[in-house]
């Protein structure tokens, strides 16, 4: 049986999504891609066959002439009609109208908001243990063709139950004041009443609160101590010192307003096993850690608390910095407050790095790999810049020994990873030479 589909691009800052079931044809898709299917000069349905997915969710299939089609809400395996949005020399871009040969892996997607075009879950109609699986394919390519990485060794995927675990949501203000997510693919706005990934904390928040007069919103809350805090845009510019208190790994931490923070404290402390076991034995008793991108030092600092390490800390984020100050107090810890590309090396046992989307990038290799770690680990939101990374760490003497793909953000396309390099050059790591004290040129 044909099945209608709608579905969009992640937003990993916002809680809803979109989708439809393989056994019930809908309607409503047409309507919410009306906008961007008319942006193409004279827009035609044609069929395509979805060999696979690509970083973002799309599924790529190919046109009848060779050409690449990326197609929002197509799996792979399906055979689906669908309405070309955009045009370009090389590839096209398109959305999924009907499934006419569904996936085992297309599921109903259980948040009521899909059907009125919450794009907040892009994967909602990918069933939760299929959203992990294909993750790892998406992983997996971006080694092979960016890193010619044959054959990645993987650590079994994991990840954080799908529901209820966002503490914090970046949401529009509608004109009645009511927090509100961004419609799919299209302009406008979208009120829910429920939010099956938020906290229910931070759910109340949503769906009770008003904000006369603002055009954004950031809503947080503390799963631990059940604080809330709101940064409302435009505001008062006293609301950006306020913070919460926010437990993982049995250790509380302070956490401001305008810091990142993962999805909830479960992503956090999957995240923490995952570089732990990483790290390994590698980080010897009394041995010297840095932890670079660090935030407010959760990685940092439940690992060198739990080795006995000196910790040096890298944090360019002025609140963030501050927050590590203060949570890493008791511990043998230095922050330093500078952009990781200029940090003048010290020698260190191990070196853990969690980066933005854009990845470590030739200044951040350069860096932390003068401090002649024996291990590296790094912490990726984006397997292209994971693949590149790889590339720049290799050329500097460490090499890809496994990595471990993370569902932090069950229901979207978006992608965790933890990847452990080891040192493959004996002049590249533990020399404890004066080199590493020495500035970057």
């Amino acid at each position: 049986m044909a099945n209608s589909v709608a579905t969009g691009r992640q937003d990993a800052g916002s809680t809803s999504g979109l989708g439809t079931s393989r056994k019930e044809a809908t309607s409503y898709q047409s309507a919410r891609y009306r906008r961007t299917v008319n942006q193409v000069e004279a827009p035609e349905l044609t069929e395509v066959t979805v060999t696979g997915v690509v970083a973002g969710g799309a599924g790529i299939g190919r046109a009848p002439d060779g050409r690449v089609i990326f197609v929002n809400g197509g799996l792979p395996g399906e055979r689906i009609r669908i309405a070309i949005t955009e045009r370009r020399r090389d590839y096209w871009r398109a959305v999924a109208t009907e499934v006419l040969d569904a996936s085992p892996d297309r599921v109903e997607p259980p948040c009521p908001y899909v059907r009125a075009g919450c794009g907040g879950c892009s994967w909602q109609h990918v069933e939760p243990a299929a959203q992990l699986r294909l993750k790892q394919d998406i992983v997996t390519d971006a080694l092979r063709r960016i890193a010619h990485v044959a054959e990645p060794a993987f650590v079994a995927a994991v990840a954080i139950p799908p529901t209820a675990y966002r503490t914090t949501a970046r949401l529009g203000v509608d004109s009645d004041g009511r927090p509100v997510y961004h419609r799919t693919g299209a302009a406008g706005l979208v009120a829910v009443d429920s939010c099956l990934v938020a906290h229910p904390q931070l759910e109340q928040l949503i769906t009770t609160k008003r904000f006369p007069g603002a055009r954004e919103v950031t809503l947080r809350v503390s799963a631990a101590t059940g604080e809330q805090l709101i940064l409302v845009e435009p505001g008062p510019r006293r609301q950006a010192h306020a913070s919460i208190t926010e437990e993982v790994a049995a250790t509380r931490w302070r956490v401001s307003a305008t810091t990142f923070f993962q999805s909830g404290p479960a992503a956090s402390e999957l995240l923490v096993q995952a570089v732990a076991s990483s790290v390994g034995d590698a980080l010897p008793d009394g041995g010297k850690l840095v932890d670079a991108y660090a935030g407010v030092g959760i990685l940092g600092g439940v690992l060198a608390t739990r080795a006995g390490a000196t910790l040096e800390i890298i944090e360019n984020h002025p609140a963030a910095a501050g927050d590590a100050r203060f949570n890493l107090a008791n511990l043998d810890a230095r922050v330093v407050q500078v952009e990781v590309g200029q940090w003048r090396a010290t020698a260190a046992d191990v070196v853990v790095a969690d980066p933005a989307r854009p990845g470590l990038g030739r200044p951040g290799v350069r860096a932390l790999t003068a401090a002649r770690p024996a291990r590296l680990v790094l912490a990726s939101c984006d397997p292209a810049s994971l693949a590149r990374d790889t590339n720049l760490l290799g050329d500097a003497g460490y090499r890809l020994a496994e990595v471990q793909v993370l569902d932090l953000f069950p229901h979207t396309a978006h992608v965790e990873t933890v990847a452990r390099f080891d040192v493959h050059d004996d002049g590249a790591a533990g020399s404890r030479s004066s080199e590493a004290d020495a500035p970057l040129r």
